[in-house]
């Protein structure tokens, strides 16, 4: 006699709450082709998931937060470290717990085109045209002191 088994699904990662990472989802996993794993900061510590969907464009699927770094308390993810605080805060809204490890939470707003650029926005390319001439300025003060004239 043939004995039926019973076959049992994978459970989803974080929902078992033996893992070492807390799950924050920030959009589903099925509107992405293709993932890959980023540490942010310190190996371990906070990594993201990025996604690829299927026009090639990367954007965060996950972000993962070890249990070193935040706790949970009353049902809220509380961040230990600054690099938990500023993936918190990068967030548009407060992550919900949904069970175990696991997490779901909005990402920051999309911006209209029409209110393009913003503030922030205007502030580092500023920032970053004043580091490139400063940079110009460095280079050409550096060939005036190599070029001697006889």
């Amino acid at each position: 006699m043939a004995s039926k088994r019973r076959s049992q699904r994978r459970a989803k990662p974080g929902s078992r709450s033996t893992g070492r990472y807390f799950h924050i989802a920030v959009r589903p996993a099925r509107e992405f082709v293709r993932f890959r794993m980023q540490d942010v900061g310190k190996r371990g510590g906070v990594q993201r998931l990025a996604g690829q969907r299927t026009n090639g464009s990367w954007d965060t699927q996950k972000w993962l937060i070890e249990k070193t770094d935040a706790h949970i308390e009353n049902d809220q993810l509380v961040a230990d470290t600054a690099e938990a605080r500023k993936v918190l805060a990068s967030l548009s809204a407060t992550p919900v717990h949904v069970a175990g490890d696991r997490f779901e939470a909005k990402p920051r707003r999309n911006i209209p085109e029409a209110e393009k650029p913003t503030p922030a926005m205007r502030r580092a390319q500023m920032k970053n045209i004043k580091k490139a001439q400063a940079a110009v300025r460095r280079k050409g003060a550096r060939l005036r002191k190599t070029v001697t004239v006889k």
